[in-house]
């Protein structure tokens, strides 16, 4: 592959997966999905009615790899079957995915406030109509994103794996990272901005979400403009990161060039694993210096 060209490679599937980071996160966060959806769920039974969007579709990994696979599923159909371009086939395919997804956002959020009826949750129809349209929205956007890298990682890169298992490979790992690190900006922050910096959630504080926002009760659509500040584009980041070094390995030390040019590959991986861990190691030693203890045995060492 001619240097410049890989460099315009790499730029775009950095791109496209940065897309995918950020619009997976947001989808998450407006419509509770990953770690903070149990709170939200717990919040009726606790005394605290809400309007935010509840649902939770497996977790965000195994949710984001269902709708990828299938948007893949259905652009692979269209290329082999209906002779479609690869464009067209792809943004069908997340189409479809995208309203799939949708369906199960919104059977999970009415199967779960009419079973908490009995504890005065409210079904708000207009949560479900203002909502509905921009999860799908984000979702079709991460499904586009997911399936354009797949395709070029088999037209470019030679990749011997179908469309449709790079697509699952890449969403849950896309739905992990949003899980790990949109998390820490929506559910450690907005929901419970009452909690110390890192304090995790007691089981006394099971279900006592903030549901004040800064005009009105909260929704949604409050933690999507709070998370779209960093949640967002810090997960964007991550997911293009990984998505980046993993193929400018692969270019650079692409096993076509010789066994000892792949094996080079697979040491520069591990090193560049071993570097990525000691600089977390550091962020994670000055955030607690700067910000304070994480639990309460820290503040008594603190103190004596």
């Amino acid at each position: 592959m001619d240097p410049l060209f890989g460099m315009g490679f790499l730029a775009l599937v950095g791109a496209a997966a940065a897309i995918a980071g950020w619009s997976e996160d947001l989808e998450s966060d407006v419509g509770s999905q990953s770690n903070p959806n149990s709170q939200v769920q717990l919040a009726p039974q606790m005394g605290f009615p809400h309007r935010l969007f509840n649902k939770a579709i497996s977790g965000e990994p195994l949710s984001n790899a269902m709708m990828c696979t299938i948007g893949g599923t259905v652009a692979v159909i269209f290329m082999t079957v209906f002779g479609m371009t690869d464009l067209f086939s792809i943004v069908a395919g997340a189409l479809l995915a995208a309203a799939i997804h949708g369906m199960f956002s919104a059977t999970s959020f009415m199967g779960r406030i009419s079973s908490q009826s009995r504890f005065k949750q409210p079904f708000y129809k207009d949560v479900l109509r203002s909502h509905l349209p921009v999860i799908v929205a984000y979702a079709f956007l991460t499904i586009v994103s997911i399936l354009i890298i797949s395709d070029l990682m088999i037209v470019y890169l030679k990749a011997p794996i179908p469309l449709p298992i790079i697509a699952f490979l890449l969403g849950i790992s896309a739905g992990s990272i949003g899980s790990a690190i949109g998390d820490v900006h929506y559910g450690a922050e907005r929901l419970f901005q009452n909690m110390e910096f890192g304090a995790g959630i007691n089981a006394s504080y099971s279900g006592n979400i903030v549901r004040k926002a800064e005009s009105g009760i909260r929704s949604g659509f409050d933690n999507v403009w709070f998370c779209a500040k960093f949640g967002g584009p810090a997960t964007g980041i991550t997911v293009s990161a990984v998505v980046f070094l993993t193929s400018w390995i692969i270019l650079l030390f692409n096993p076509a060039y010789g066994t000892i040019v792949g094996w080079a590959g697979v040491l520069a991986g591990l090193l560049m694993i071993l570097v990525l861990f000691a600089a977390n190691r550091v962020l994670e030693k000055s955030a607690r210096k700067k910000f304070g203890p994480y639990r309460e045995e820290e503040k008594t060492e603190m103190v004596e």
